[in-house]
This record gives structure tokens, C-alpha cells and sequence, in this order.
């Protein structure tokens, strides 16, 4: 099998994990904020979430990341080292969530005091359950990625989103409101994290021969190469968590709700861009080792290109049919959420090309480059945040995430070009060819805009906009109908 092959059997297989991991969370979402839960409920539970993810920060640090990336050097290189890297993670991280999960639990009810909300601390005190389900769900995902095995991965992820709808719809039905769903959340995480292990002792840890030392300064450097990651990961959850956190602190639960529901919308949207970026990026490591740096290259452009052909469209027809989408679909308590929405579609275009750069470069060896630009982008969104959230409302934390994300984007596409030398008089000209459909596009769905009274309505607005794009990409030549169906097949 070459290269590409593999690549789109990866992609095959992550995209319909995510599909089945979006479209659970996609149902879970809807049935707790149209049937389950009250606003205010929604709300607390993704505020709770979004606190523990600050925490788990300081649970997971870089670790798993940084095995994966040692994990597919050392694979082919020396293989009995595989061994010794999975042991020395695992033992890490039992070390550091033993002692975060201690303090949580000991000191969750003074934590939910400094949060100015008494009625969060239930949901700290079961969050060391979620740290620790959460945590090797996720490390397990990883070390696939590392070991280029992404239908491994793909399934935890896949059983994950199931197990999370299926038990948090059941322990909401039974009426145990925000909280239940929450535990929902903590089994879920635990089914997914117990499958995951157990494949990756009895299909990796299992099959290989340890070495008969533990090769010297490896430990050392799996370390040090955590450090960027961990700084970059903390950027992301600052991202994407610590403005869900202001929004509850200097706004209410109700607010929180109407954010997180426009968060969610784009998530669920940028599902092919997350599972591209997932499958190619372990590629990158094993071509700049190689020496193929102009097939990266291919790669990456081909990829971009493509994401920016679904996304810039997608992300201008979201944005025009926004306020019928979330009113129509989630209720009309939920209106709050259509300006907030309208401005992050912005945001999946960057995040689009976020998903598909950011793993490569750590494949690529920036790491430290990419973490110091997430920091500083990180930190003027925290201050934007600061500044907007009490001023302007929860427009205003959508408004800080675009524009920061603008520069963090900018600057991950200056690193890939000056590892890649990419082509960008060629991508220009392909970008603005995809925008001038997208201007086509959008004229097409605002005439039939004013038509939508109805779900059937608002779905005939989006397929006139989704068939206005195909028969354009089409007829441009950016996209060849006979690939596609090679790729589907």
C-alpha cells in the first residue's frame, strides 16, 4: 500500500469515527437543550466541563503527545524501546493525576467558593472521576496516532461519543437533571479509556521485544519534548475552555449555554477537518526523516486546498442561516446563540486550517515554535476576554477567539512554509477561485433565505446552497468527480 493509499484508508477510518462521535454528540446536544435540560441547567454542566478541562491541563501535560511522537520515530528505528516508552508514560501520568485528582477532591468545594458558585462543586467532586476516565481516553487515541494505527483510534473515539450519549441521555431521562448527564459524561470516558488500553497492551506493548535497557536519555528527552507540547496544549485550552469559563463568571449559566451551543454548531462542522489533520500528520515525521519533504509538501497543499473548498463555503452559508438553524432546531430559548454563532463561523475556517497543521508541525520537530505562538496568542484572548466579556457580553468572547485565532493561524502557515516551501502563488489563486464560488453560493441561499418557515425549508435552503457549490467546484475544475468516487469506494 503507498503512501496516499494509506493516508486515505487513515482518513476513512478516523472521518467515520468522528462522524459517529459528532453525530452522538450532535444528539446529545439537541436532546439535553431541547428536551432534557433548561438553559440554565445546559449551561452549568458545560461550565463545570469547561472548568475540569482547565484542571486537566495539569493532569495530562504533554506526555501522551510526546510518546506519540517518539513512538513513531522509534517504531522503525529500534522497536524494543516501544516498551520502555509506554511503561515510563503510564507511570507518569499515574504520578501526576494522583496528585491533581487529590487536590481536586480535597479542595473542590473551596475552588467552586472562588468561582462565586456554590452549586459547581458537586460536579468538581465527581470531576476526579471525569479527570481520570478523561485522561487515558485520550492518551490512548494519541499512541495510536504515534504508532500510525488510526483505526484504533478511531474506534475509541467512536465509543466514546456512543457510550456518552447513551448514558447521559438515560441518567438525564431518570431525573437527575445537569448532574446526571455529567456521570453520563464520566462513563462514557471510562468505556473508552478501559478499550483503549486493553488494545494497546494486548496489539502494541504485547508484540513488541523489550530492549534489555532502556535507551539512555530517552526518558530525559520524552520529558523535554513534553514541555512545548504541554505549553502548547495549555494554549489550546485556554482557547478553547477558559472564555466558557468567564462567560459563567462574569455572565450566567444561561450565557454559558448560549456560547457553548455555538461552539458545539462548529465542532460538529469541523469533524472532516479534524479527521484529515489526525491522519496525515504522523506522515509529516516520517517524510521530513525520510528525506521527502516535496511529497509532504503535495500533501499538505493538496489537503489545504481541499479543506478551505468545504470550508469557506460551509462557513458563509452557516453564518446566513444561523438564526433559523438554532431557533428551529434547539427552540427559541436558545436565540441568544445565533449572534454568537454568526461570528464563530469565522472561526471554523480558521480552525479548519488550525486541525490541519498544528499536529504536522509537531511531527516536524516545531513543536517549541508552534507552542510559543499558541501562548501568545492564548494569552491576548485571555485578555480580550477580560476585556469584552463584562463589556460587550457573549459576543464579545467569540469576537477574542476569532481574532486571536487569526494570528496564531498566520503564523503556523509561516512555519509550515519555512519547512515546506509551499507554493503560495498556487494556493492564492486556488483560494480566490474558491471564493468567488462561495460568493455565488451565498447569493443563491439569501434569495431562498426569506422563504424558510420550517425544518423542511430551512434543509431545501441549505441543499440549493450545497448544489450551487457542487456544480461550481465541479465545472472549476477544483473538484474531479471521479476522485471523489475513488475515495468513497
Amino acid at each position: 500500500m503507498n503512501r496516499a493509499e494509506h493516508i486515505v484508508r487513515g482518513f476513512k477510518a478516523t472521518f467515520v469515527a468522528r462522524a459517529v462521535y459528532m453525530v452522538s454528540s450532535g444528539l446529545l446536544m439537541f436532546l439535553l437543550a431541547r428536551y432534557l435540560l433548561e438553559p440554565d441547567a445546559y449551561g452549568a454542566l458545560y461550565w463545570a466541563i469547561g472548568i475540569l478541562a482547565i484542571i486537566q491541563l495539569f493532569a495530562d501535560l504533554g506526555v501522551g503527545k510526546s510518546a506519540a511522537r517518539y513512538i513513531s520515530e522509534y517504531r522503525e528505528a529500534d522497536p524494543g524501546q516501544i516498551p520502555h516508552l509506554i511503561r515510563s508514560t503510564i507511570a507518569f501520568k499515574l504520578v501526576v493525576l494522583t496528585i491533581v485528582v487529590g487536590v481536586l477532591l480535597g479542595f473542590h468545594e473551596e475552588i467552586a467558593t472562588l468561582l462565586r458558585d456554590e452549586q459547581v462543586a458537586p460536579f468538581l467532586a465527581a470531576g476526579v472521576l471525569y479527570v481520570v476516565a478523561f485522561s487515558f481516553s485520550t492518551y490512548t487515541q494519541i499512541s495510536f496516532q504515534g504508532f500510525n494505527h488510526l483505526g484504533y483510534s478511531a474506534t475509541v473515539q467512536a465509543i466514546s461519543g456512543a457510550s456518552r450519549l447513551i448514558f447521559a441521555v438515560s441518567f438525564a431521562l431518570l431525573g437527575l437533571g445537569a448532574l446526571g448527564a455529567f456521570f453520563g459524561y464520566i462513563v462514557g470516558y471510562a468505556i473508552a479509556a478501559a478499550v483503549g488500553l486493553t488494545i494497546l497492551y494486548l496489539e502494541f506493548y504485547r508484540e513488541y521485544e523489550p530492549a534489555d535497557e532502556y535507551e539512555e536519555g530517552l526518558a530525559r528527552r520524552l520529558l523535554e519534548y513534553s514541555v512545548p507540547l504541554t505549553a502548547t496544549r495549555s494554549a489550546n485550552v485556554i482557547d478553547k475552555r477558559i472564555d466558557i469559563v468567564l462567560v459563567g463568571y462574569f455572565l450566567s449559566p444561561v450565557a454559558v449555554a448560549f456560547y457553548t451551543l455555538g461552539k458545539q454548531i462548529t465542532d460538529f462542522v469541523l469533524a472532516p477537518a479534524q479527521a484529515l489533520g489526525f491522519t496525515i500528520s504522523p506522515n509529516f515525521g516520517e517524510q521530513k526523516a525520510a528525506g521527502e519533504l516535496e511529497e509532504a509538501r503535495d500533501i499538505y497543499e493538496t489537503s489545504l486546498e481541499q479543506m478551505m473548498l468545504l470550508y469557506i463555503p460551509a462557513a458563509v452559508g452557516l453564518a446566513i442561516v444561523a438564526d433559523p438553524l438554532v431557533t428551529m432546531v434547539f427552540g427559541a430559548d436558545y436565540a441568544g446563540a445565533v449572534p454568537v454563532l454568526q461570528i464563530l463561523c469565522g472561526f471554523v475556517v480558521l480552525m479548519a486550517i488550525t486541525n490541519l497543521t498544528s499536529d504536522g508541525l509537531d511531527y516536524l520537530g516545531r513543536a517549541r515554535s508552534r507552542a510559543i505562538a499558541k501562548g501568545a496568542a492564548s494569552l491576548a484572548n485571555f485578555g480580550l476576554n477580560l476585556l469584552l466579556i463584562p463589556t460587550v457580553g457573549v459576543v464579545g468572547a467569540a469576537a477574542a477567539t476569532v481574532v486571536t485565532h487569526t494570528f496564531y493561524v498566520a503564523v503556523n502557515l509561516y512555519i509550515v512554509h519555512s519547512e515546506l516551501s509551499l507554493r503560495v502563488e498556487r494556493l492564492a489563486r486556488r483560494i480566490g477561485l474558491i471564493c468567488a464560488i462561495t460568493g455565488v453560493m451565498a447569493i443563491a441561499v439569501l434569495l431562498v433565505t426569506p422563504l424558510i418557515s420550517g425544518v423542511v425549508m430551512l434543509a431545501a435552503a441549505i441543499g440549493v446552497g450545497a448544489l450551487t457549490w457542487a456544480v461550481l467546484a465541479v465545472a472549476s475544475g477544483l473538484v474531479d468527480p471521479s476522485q471523489v468516487r475513488s475515495v468513497v469506494t
